[in-house]
């Protein structure tokens, strides 16, 4: 079926449309963290970074990030490969109940389980800790990896499977060595958005680490932006180093994170 002349140029209109609507705000805070701070003259004023970085202490706080992001990754990408795995490639009595059960980690919103989790891990002696901000945020990624996942494993022809076992290699070795290979784009789609949401967290951040010491980036986004909000060159700038990371992340795997993308689509 061809397409006419008309209905392409209609076609390019309207992606362009969209492009612009939503490059705008992206680019409207690029310009600004660059503008010139209150009382100095225009021109481009690149050392509004580096005045926010040392004003809003972004070092320590991207740090913590980093670490949480780490942790969360990490952990939810080794467990929702085996959970995805179990539940995709085996049948054993009440996976069908305990999958749905994964997937309450999908349906109940974090609002609704933090403040009973937090006196929890005050009883164990965890709050202000490294864990005690990263495992919620594993155990959501997890539900989310396990469906993820346990469609794409779904989906790959059994006979990967067959002629593994006929070369003699056990479950951990076909995952391993046969699925997780094959596998590659759905999981780094999984890992760029687990880092994103990870990255972007704040509630959990904020309960679990009261003391402030093991504030993360949005939080000390969040208490930079208290402090000054006349000064919005310096408030852009500070949200450009904030989004910085998960730019570079997403730059640097977009080819794996599309493909991924596409081909949970087609599943």
């Amino acid at each position: 079926m061809r397409v006419s002349r008309t209905e392409s140029t209609l076609n390019y209109v309207i992606l362009l449309g969209f492009a612009a609507f939503a490059l705008t705000p992206v680019l409207t805070i690029l310009l600004t963290s660059v503008s010139a701070p209150l009382g100095q003259s225009g021109g481009l004023h690149l050392e509004n970074f580096v005045r926010a970085w040392t004003i809003g202490g972004f070092g320590r706080s991207l740090g913590n990030s980093l670490v949480v992001a780490a942790i969360v990754v990490s952990l939810a990408t080794v467990l929702a490969i085996g959970s995805g795995y179990a539940f995709g490639t085996m049948r054993f009595r009440g996976s069908t109940a305990l999958f749905y059960l994964f997937l309450l980690g999908l349906m109940i919103p974090a609002e609704a389980t933090i403040i009973p989790l937090f006196f929890d891990l005050r009883a164990l002696g965890l709050t202000d800790t490294y864990l005690a901000i990263a495992m919620p945020q594993v155990a959501q990624s997890i539900a989310f990896g396990t469906f993820w996942l346990r469609a794409q494993f779904r989906a790959m022809p059994t006979s990967l499977l067959e002629a593994a076992a006929l070369d003699g290699a056990g479950p951990v070795r076909a995952l391993t060595r046969v699925l997780v290979p094959a596998s590659r784009p759905a999981i780094v789609t999984m890992l760029v958005l687990v880092f994103m949401w990870t990255w972007n967290e704040f509630l959990i951040a904020l309960i679990m680490a009261p003391g402030g010491r093991l504030r993360t980036a949005p939080l000390g986004l969040a208490n930079f932006q208290g402090q000054y909000t006349a000064e919005t060159s310096l408030l852009a700038a500070g949200a450009v180093i904030v989004a910085l990371p998960t730019v570079i992340l997403f730059l640097f795997l977009q080819r794996h994170f599309i493909r991924g993308m596409l081909e949970g689509v087609a599943k």
